[in-house]
């Protein structure tokens, strides 16, 4: 079995532009005689690798809490693709991970420097994926991510943005996303793992 780290490192992580970086607080350490070593820190719940929930783009969605976890949790396709998805590459990745195995159609992650158009993002939600996820820090163009988040959030399928796939080829995988139960939030980290059987 092999296990693939696809995650950022928090405290050096890509944020998206105007978001706040994380920031970590040393509230005690053995070294300056303190009983152990103890430490806080602030971040949005965006940065880095993390899911968005429904209610991030949409007010009465579901929030990050109220996502079940099979979306987060298990078979996944991973795709290797540069520039804007369009309709007919969403269509084509989708029955790429088909003929690898079935099961991975269901979560769809992209490696490279990818674009969701708003047309691909209409085939994804048709399709009824679980999650989709990809190495920008949001799935739809940076400057105008919110009608790609709108399509695929309405459908229900869930974003896992920020993740690193530069060790990992295409195929199919069990993947390992799971957010931090945070009650009434619109998104939140997560230490995404791969697993090839």
């Amino acid at each position: 079995m092999e296990i693939y780290d696809i995650s950022q490192e928090v405290f050096g992580c890509k944020v998206f532009p105007g978001d706040p970086s994380p920031v970590k607080k040393t509230m005690l350490s053995i070294q300056n005689g303190d009983i152990c070593n103890l430490t806080a820190f602030e971040m949005c719940a965006h940065n880095g690798t993390h899911v968005d929930a429904p209610y991030h783009f949409l007010n009465d969605g579901k929030k990050i809490d109220q996502v079940d976890l099979d979306r987060f949790i298990g078979y996944a396709y991973v795709t290797e693709y540069e520039g804007d998805i369009g309709k007919e590459d969403a269509k084509a990745i989708l029955k790429k991970a088909r003929e690898c195995d079935e099961r991975s159609a269901e979560r769809i992650l992209v490696k490279g420097n990818a674009t969701v158009t708003v047309d691909a993002a209409k085939v994804f939600a048709e399709e009824g994926i679980k999650l989709f996820g990809n190495e920008s820090q949001t799935v739809g163009p940076e400057d105008a991510p919110m009608e790609v988040h709108l399509i695929m959030l309405g459908a229900q399928i869930v974003l896992l943005e920020g993740i690193r796939l530069a060790d990992v080829k295409e195929g199919a995988y069990i993947l390992h996303a799971a957010p931090l139960n945070l009650g009434g939030c619109d998104g939140s980290p997560c230490r995404a793992t791969l697993i090839r059987e």
